[in-house]
């Protein structure tokens, strides 16, 4: 996630809003359980790896919609 943008610039949102360092740490773990479960390190039912890609995608979605909305600002 925010591969695209600058290191630099991802981290100064993540210092300046601590709601959007809390979601993008969320989104981070989520990422890996997801990754963890599909390759079959993590053992789980299908029904919860669903909801789990499920919240990912609401994470990622609220993070691009704050990211686009502090990039308009400047």
């Amino acid at each position: 996630m925010f591969e695209n943008q600058r290191r630099d610039d991802v981290e100064a949102l993540m210092k300046a809003d601590a709601e959007f360092r809390r979601l993008y740490l969320h989104h981070k773990e989520l990422d890996s359980k997801v990754h963890d479960a599909e390759i079959g390190v993590l053992p789980i039912d299908d029904i919860t790896l669903r909801c789990m890609k499920r919240e990912k995608l609401q994470a990622k979605e609220r993070l691009q919609k704050m990211w686009d909305t502090k990039q308009l600002a400047h």
